[in-house]
């Protein structure tokens, strides 16, 4: 008998790299095909399909490695789950950057077994993706990693002791996923004011108004200019605070074998949308001393990186991951130290990107990571 293959996605605005992708899995046996309902990728990416289900179904249904195209039942990051059940295939296949640890546990726990392709282009043919087809004629907008000293950008944490937060501007390679630390929401608030892409201006001024849209007069929970700062300058930026919620001073790397050192050390590892109702901030242990200690990791961080030192990067940024979680204890638990735990012999230092509770997982180390996605930084516009 044929085994069962499935594969699940939102497969929106139909290209070579999907049908590449249906290509290599179907080897496996007879492909079964789940794509997320138009609601779900709402949910998920933080935007509507340009094709909707029902097209998405019927152009997947004509490609010749499938054998049959449906809608998943439920929602969410795992809204093929009642599908799977039902289905029963062999093999789950996945590439790097639709892995997710739920997955793993749920193909673990109906004995189906996972695996992870790489993205390879048919011959001849260039790589493609959803989101550089979108970015190309429609938004293009920045995305930002934090790098160290987060939350420093908030005054209820600087006003113990100043201190720098590191931002790297992020080119949209892929489309991540809302509710997981990658300042969506001051993306999608860009997005408003400026749709496609930043307009040619100077990088702190357009970040500037982006923190000032971003937060109206008045509000009473102020996003952190980190976010602005990380989606608006290009680069390795850090900015410094001082009991206020715009810094007082910036400094950039925009060298070329800094940030491609950069590019060739530093994974991610989709984990899970932060939970609804997440109280980060209902724990706190914020004081002179671990402010210090924060604001301290950071200095290193940038040295290390200005020297290319990898052993010195990896120590601080664990230090100053460790430093915010000894602050805000609610941004990990149990789950997410488990996941950590799969690639502490593996990596250097880990983080997680923005306030944690899930979102992705930031890894650093001195050989690729398997399965894991790698970034491209935005550089510098030269005119």
């Amino acid at each position: 008998m044929s085994k069962k293959v499935f594969v699940s996605g939102c497969f929106d605005m139909l290209h070579s790299g999907h049908i590449a992708f249906f290509k290599e899995a179907a080897t496996f046996g007879e492909l079964y095909v789940g794509i997320g309902s138009d609601a779900t990728v709402a949910e998920l990416k933080g935007r509507q399909t340009i094709n909707s289900e029902q097209e998405r179904i019927y152009m997947i249904n004509a490609i010749r490695y499938v054998n049959e195209a449906f809608v998943n039942s439920g929602s969410g990051i795992l809204d093929f789950k009642e599908d799977l059940v039902k289905l029963k295939p062999d093999y789950f296949i996945v590439n790097e950057d639709g892995f997710t640890p739920e997955k793993r546990e749920l193909c673990d726990s109906l004995g189906i077994e996972l695996k992870l392709l790489e993205r390879i282009p048919e011959k001849g043919l260039p790589e493609r993706s959803t989101t550089a087809i979108r970015s190309a004629g429609n938004c293009a907008l920045p995305y930002r990693i934090d790098l160290a000293g987060t939350w420093i950008d908030q005054p209820y944490v600087s006003k113990y002791g100043t201190g720098w937060a590191i931002t790297l501007s992020l080119e949209p390679i892929i489309e991540y996923n809302e509710r997981c630390g990658m300042s969506t929401s001051t993306r999608n608030a860009a997005k408003k004011i400026w749709p496609y892409y930043l307009p040619l201006d100077k990088p702190k001024k357009l970040a500037e108004i982006l923190f000032k849209y971003e937060n109206d007069p008045g509000s009473t929970m102020i996003s952190g200019a980190q976010d602005a700062i990380g989606i608006c300058m290009p680069g390795l930026v850090r900015h410094k605070y001082d009991n206020a919620y715009w810094p007082i001073d910036f400094e950039s790397i925009h060298n070329e074998s800094v940030l491609s050192w950069l590019e060739d050390h530093i994974y991610m590892r989709l984990l899970w949308p932060r939970e609804p109702g997440l109280h980060l901030l209902k724990e706190t242990h914020i004081n002179e001393n671990n402010v210090k200690a924060l604001a301290h990791a950071a200095d290193e961080v940038w040295e290390a990186i200005k020297n290319k030192d990898l052993q010195k990067f990896a120590e601080s940024f664990l230090k100053s991951f460790h430093a915010q979680t000894k602050m805000f204890p609610a941004m990990v638990n149990d789950r997410i130290h488990n996941e950590i735990a799969k690639y502490k012999d593996d990596v250097l230092a880990w983080k997680l990107a923005g306030a944690g509770g899930g979102g992705y997982l930031i890894l650093v180390s001195d050989k690729p990571v398997e399965g894991a996605m790698r970034i491209k930084i935005r550089r510098k516009e030269t005119f």
